[in-house]
């Protein structure tokens, strides 16, 4: 038997896009001579394989013509393999389906491959025999048979697979050559795939391919940050080498709608490439019974509880040598509990890899790149390498002219994109809701702060976040940088706030978190309305007078458990400011002098656990210039002193010249000593007074 050598089996198609390829394989065949023996043999091991192959079994009644529907499966395929056998051309449905095939290999480069079965590739090729008696018989029946002659012509033509020797045998040569070119064409497709290649290589690199063990691995990150892009890119370069596999997508959700069971029962129906059945008793102990001599690589995706782990992937013990468990989670506790062996924190993209992602969704190959540069790099930085972002944005500004780009840019920047919005807040709605309360103050507060002081403020107001940042991590909401600051994507803080503005984007004083312009803004306009949402209240007076309506509109928000003023300059609260619910109140450098009056001190002690007032730079300035001042004095009264001294023993000696000399030497350094103290001082109370106005971040991190 011959094998393909041709390059036309080699290179995947150079034009169909791999998103429009629903098949690996497209099969023509004529039933009547294969479909119940050979083919049906055939197929059985391209699914065993993991080959996603299209058969057609229905019959078509002689002289219908090739449907709409079959010629789409045939554009859809990347392979087509062509079974000739003695009466393939007595079907004209067959010869149609040739010569559309022949017709897509030179049009969009899909692959050909030939089996001959029981047949001799040259009758194909110069329609000799049966194949010769078909077409003359066509021809006589006023048929036009050109187009089929040629296919006919240009397959046999193509080495392909001849049929000698067991038939076994025959077909593993032919599923290990079509094994061969997906493994090709996969690899080129991943290379499409922006920023995949280089983090599939690492993952790779990580699962100790070659090792006998079993291994599973843990992709977690940001949601929208491209886990299931790669889980999925390995799956389809690797899935061929096991003896079993399935990709389980979207767990959280089917787990959710479904029962467990019927997830258990899809995993050993595609591993064990059968029909799904339902299983009678324990579906757990019947994968463990069944995998544990296999070789099996399982993808589970978006998983966010480890019960569902335990139901699909119990332990390591349920599968057999060499298999592979791939677990894609936004939650790294998920992977911690399950004790996974490797886990892989999927970074996002860089800047260039980000404006090659976007370019590609959003302008193609149509549009001048030089007109949208500016505007394509503007919304990569909004981005912030985050895959789903890219594509979102770019297929919603794909077919817009430049002042359209620069209109929804300016628009976005206001109103996030809701499908963004959206993913991301999955993780969100997964906490639970101290946790949700602990996201939403830092997020609109506390960003690019270091930890310190604002965990305290975070413990007064109840939300126990030693745990609470813990879990935030985890489930890649916050990051805490090396300087121990609170860090987040830019899209994460988007989030929150349009978490927090709800349904009222407009309206800052419907929202239980405010800070700076907007609650200045609605502490001037409705300073005199009660207001019972505002639970957290968030203003710096540096870069803004405060309102003279500022004491009453506090006093009118009756729900407030947390208050962070900068710079105010009032001397008190006004007598009803009555705060029932506060936790926290901070003020840095401010000029109270007392807080209110009519709380007495017991009940002051019960609603403020944590009462903290900062003037941080007041007091550094004050001391500065206190011991500046007082160690000059000290300095020179000793040097005056000595000078005294010294006068002192130049009269009674005899050395009375060189004595006065050293007396009036001590005396001038003595003066010299206070004037530069005194300069001293007035450079420390001026630079203390500069830090005052403009200092305060400082204040706020230390």
């Amino acid at each position: 038997m011959a094998s393909s050598s041709s390059s036309s089996h080699s290179t995947p198609p150079s034009s169909s896009s791999p998103q429009s390829l629903k098949y690996d394989v497209f099969l023509s065949f004529r039933g009547t001579d294969t479909r119940n023996a050979f083919v049906d043999h055939l197929y059985s091991t391209f699914v065993r394989n993991g080959i996603d192959t299209y058969k057609d079994d229905e019959t078509l009644p002689r002289g219908e013509t090739v449907g709409p529907a079959l010629l789409t499966a045939i554009e859809s395929s990347r392979i087509a393999v062509i079974v000739f056998s003695e009466n393939y051309a007595d079907s004209s449905w067959c010869l149609d389906e040739l010569a559309h095939i022949m017709k897509c290999k030179n049009e969009r480069g899909q692959i050909v491959i030939p089996v001959f079965y029981h047949i001799d590739p040259s009758e194909v090729r110069k329609q000799k025999g049966k194949y010769g008696e078909a077409l003359a018989k066509y021809e006589s029946e006023n048929r036009n048979v050109e187009s089929w002659r040629k296919a006919l012509a240009d397959v046999g033509s193509i080495s392909g697979h001849v049929a000698n020797g067991p038939e076994t045998k025959f077909i593993k040569e032919i599923v290990d050559t079509i094994s061969n070119i997906l493994h090709v064409a996969i690899s080129s497709d991943n290379e499409d795939l922006v920023g995949i290649g280089d983090r599939l290589q690492d993952l790779k690199s990580k699962m100790q391919m070659e090792s006998d063990g079993v291994v599973m691995v843990g992709i977690w990150g940001l949601g929208g940050g491209g886990k299931t892009t790669l889980a999925s890119a390995l799956y389809d370069e690797i899935s061929s080498k096991f003896d079993g596999s399935c990709f389980i997508r979207d767990v959280r959700e089917k787990s959710s709608k479904d029962s467990l069971e019927i997830l258990q029962d899809r995993v050993l129906s595609l591993v064990l490439k059968q029909k799904e059945m339902e299983v009678v008793g324990d579906v757990g102990r019947s994968i463990k019974s069944r995998f544990r001599r296999k070789k099996v690589l399982m993808v589970l995706d978006d998983v966010d509880h480890v019960n569902q782990l335990k139901a699909l992937a119990g332990s390591h013990n349920w599968f057999g040598e060499g298999s592979r468990i791939i677990i894609t989670t936004r939650d790294e506790n998920v992977l911690n509990a399950h004790k996974v062996n490797v886990t892989y924190n999927i970074s996002l993209l860089n800047d260039d890899e980000a404006y090659k992602l976007f370019c590609k969704h959003a302008l193609g190959h149509a549009r001048h790149m030089e007109d949208y540069e500016m505007l394509s790099k503007d919304v990569v930085s909004r981005a912030g390498g985050l895959p789903l972002a890219l594509k979102v944005l770019g297929s919603f500004l794909c077919g817009k002219n430049t002042s359209e780009w620069t209109s929804a840019l300016a628009r976005l920047k206001d109103i996030p994109e809701s499908d963004i919005v959206e993913r991301l807040k999955i993780s969100y709605d997964g906490l639970k809701p101290m946790e949700k309360e602990l996201f939403l103050d830092i997020a609109c507060f506390f960003r690019g702060e270091k930890k310190g002081w604002f965990m305290e403020i975070l413990d007064a107001c109840g939300f126990h976040p030693t745990i609470g940042v813990k879990v935030l991590i985890e489930k890649a909401l916050i990051t805490v940088s090396k300087e121990g600051k609170f860090e987040m994507h830019d899209l994460i803080e988007e989030m929150a706030h349009y978490i927090v503005q709800g349904e009222n984007p407009r309206n800052p004083e419907k929202h239980s978190r405010i800070w700076d312009d907007d609650a200045l803004n609605i502490i001037a306009v409705d300073s005199m309305k009660e207001n019972d949402i505002v639970e957290a209240l968030y203003i710096s007076f540096y870069y803004g007078e405060c309102p003279p309506s500022l004491p009453k509109a506090v006093a009118n928000m009756k729900e407030l458990r947390l208050i962070l003023f900068y710079g105010y300059e009032a001397t008190s609260f006004p007598r009803d400011f009555q705060p029932m619910n506060l936790c926290y109140l901070g003020l840095v450098e401010c000029s109270l002098k007392q807080l209110w009056n009519g709380y007495k001190k017991t009940r002051l002690v019960v609603h403020f656990p944590s009462l903290f007032i900062f003037h941080f730079f007041k007091y550094v300035v004050t001391t500065a210039v206190t011991v500046a001042f007082v160690a000059a004095v000290v300095v020179a009264s000793a040097l005056i002193a000595v000078a005294a001294a010294a006068t002192a023993v130049a009269v009674a000696s005899a050395a009375m010249a060189l004595a006065l000399t050293v007396a009036a030497a001590v005396v001038a350094v003595a003066l010299a000593e206070m004037v530069v103290a005194s300069a001293a001082v007035t450079v420390v109370a001026a630079v203390g007074l500069r830090w005052q106005r403009w200092g305060w971040r400082w204040g706020r991190r230390w």
